[in-house]
């Protein structure tokens, strides 16, 4: 994949075609909602999304809200929801600042993230080089991911690419995740053969996340140590990371075969002191960076059939025993907020 300095310049060239085509499906798709109205979401003040035990997300209910960050309780999820004037395209929380990826839709179509507080006072802001795809915060609150499409839309676009920084909440980088050190068995492997995408934290030290190499189209699970800048490959066929709140799994997407679109991805669970790797009884395809409800659960977005723009959060158990079910509707991009959590 091509640098940096690279990917950003690739943007004015690409964006005007392939991402503009985004930014109008995004803006009909909104104007669509506005039709009608969800009963169970109110509008309400910057802020109202926070709050221990609670899941936050992005609403898809048709009407004015579309597109809002909101939040449920996580007893309670079919419960009223909590609906705030934040508009964001990927989230992530905990109760003391939220981190928004947006896409700010005109003629030419701009990408920003930012990180605010409950009463939504700014932390931090900064540019994207392209369209919002994950964020995570870390456990603490002190540090931000996020990955944007440089170029493509999806993980299914041949020839797609990211750009994945980890950064303070003010937004002062940490760095391109394409310019740290990366090693496979202790060999350095060539900064022109990756690309990053999908953090998860385990604290203001250690990440997990994805590299795809270019030249043999494998994907790798990686663990990265923020001190020494160093990344080292650990697991293959991993995309997507999320770290269970235990810090002894990882949930993730596996490619299982392929679909008319792309490839068919599975959600899976990967054991860090054995190695040993689960799949999980969903036979649609999974395009999302899962989240754990809790360390029996984990959550995922799933788009609607019937309805353009619009999806749902589902809940499948860890164990395997369960059948996949949908536990916020509307939604998509949860982000778990347990009592107790930093921020």
């Amino acid at each position: 994949m091509s640098g940096s300095r690279t990917r950003v310049a690739v943007v004015a060239g690409v964006s005007a075609v392939l991402l503009g085509g985004t930014a109008a499906f995004g803006v009909s798709a909104w104007a669509d909602r506005r039709e009608s109205t969800d009963p169970a979401a109110s509008a309400a003040a910057p802020g109202t999304w926070a709050g221990e035990g609670r899941i936050v997300f992005r609403t898809t209910a048709p009407g004015d809200d579309y597109g809002h960050v909101a939040s449920v309780d996580i007893d309670a999820p079919a419960a009223d929801r909590r609906v705030s004037s934040e508009v964001c395209d990927r989230v992530d929380a905990t109760p003391g600042i939220l981190s928004c990826l947006r896409i700010v839709r005109g003629v030419v179509p701009a990408y920003s993230a930012t990180v605010s507080r409950p009463d939504g006072s700014v932390v931090g802001a900064w540019p994207l080089p392209g369209i919002p795809s994950r964020t995570r915060i870390s456990p603490a609150g002190d540090l931000v991911a996020t990955t944007a499409f440089v170029s493509g839309h999806s993980y299914a676009t041949v020839g797609f690419s990211t750009a994945t920084v980890i950064a303070r909440q003010d937004g002062s980088s940490l760095g391109n995740l394409e310019d740290w050190r990366l090693t496979r068995d202790g060999t350095a492997i060539a900064p022109s053969d990756r690309n990053f995408w999908g953090v998860t934290f385990a604290d203001d030290q250690t990440f997990y996340a994805t590299v795809g190499m270019s030249v043999s189209g494998t994907t790798w699970l990686v663990r990265g140590d923020i001190p020494s800048r160093a990344l080292e490959m650990i697991a293959e066929n991993v995309e997507c990371p999320s770290l269970s709140p235990d810090g002894t799994r990882i949930a993730f997407k596996r490619v299982t075969g392929s679909d008319p679109g792309g490839p068919h991805w599975t959600p899976a669970v990967y054991d860090i002191a054995t190695g040993r790797i689960d799949l999980l009884p969903e036979a649609r395809g999974i395009d999302d960076q899962i989240e754990w409800l809790d360390g029996d659960t984990i959550l995922y977005g799933m788009p609607r059939d019937d309805t353009r723009g619009d999806s749902d959060v589902w809940a499948l158990d860890v164990d395997g025993t369960g059948e996949p079910r949908v536990l916020i509707e509307h939604a998509w991009s949860p982000a778990v907020v347990p009592d107790g959590s930093g921020g």
